[in-house]
């Protein structure tokens, strides 16, 4: 039986939160409402030029969901994360960006909303860090289908609560998290109520 090395952390609704792992760590990811995207980053440590690429990992494992025993790659196209558990369905999206105050306004939002670019660079600022871009997040417990004009749609995440997912660091590297303030009514990509929610993680 693992042994957790360190206690449980909360990811705050709405917030970001850093960690660093050495090469060989693991970390669980609990969705623990299920019904919470976490919009999830890596970059390499100390080089934070060198960070996770849902790009370069789309085209090493020819598909758009990172499963079970897939690896996924930097932007020069070193292993980073390696999925070794998932409990959830599975399915976590790849292709969509972060969302930023930009976004918000498009939708009609006024003034500050909280938001994951924000959440990344806040997170990284906490541990001394500063992340040198915002790339493409690996957006864990997202649906995101596509269907066959290759259309995208948002529908509710299709996760119970407590589910999780075990990843390994193939590096040392700092993880970042943010659960995912979206709240946007015709893309409950949150669950049905459009409310972000805590998620929690372990690393051992």
């Amino acid at each position: 039986m693992v042994t957790a090395k360190r206690e449980r952390q909360t990811i705050p609704a709405c917030r970001g939160v850093a960690t660093r792992l050495g090469r060989g760590e693991h970390i669980r990811v609990i969705n623990t409402h299920g019904s919470q995207v976490v919009d999830t980053w890596a970059f390499c440590d100390p080089d934070l030029e060198e960070f996770m690429s849902m790009e370069h990992s789309r085209s090493a494992i020819n598909n758009i969901f990172l499963r079970n025993g897939d690896t996924a790659i930097t932007n020069k196209c070193r292993p980073i994360l390696s999925m070794l558990e998932d409990t959830s369905n599975r399915i976590h999206d790849t292709l969509v960006a972060a969302c930023n105050l930009e976004l918000y306004h498009e939708q009609g939002f006024e003034g500050h909303h909280d938001n994951c670019t924000d959440n990344l660079k806040a997170a990284m600022a906490e541990i001394g860090l500063s992340a040198p871009e915002v790339p493409c997040p690996w957006n864990l417990f997202q649906h995101t289908p596509v269907d066959d004009q290759g259309r995208l749609s948002f529908p509710m995440p299709e996760v119970i609560p407590g589910c999780h997912v075990v990843l390994r660091a193939e590096c040392a590297c700092v993880v970042v998290f943010s659960a995912c303030p979206w709240d946007v009514a015709d893309s409950p990509i949150n669950g049905p109520d459009g409310k972000a929610a805590d998620c929690h993680f372990e690393i051992f």
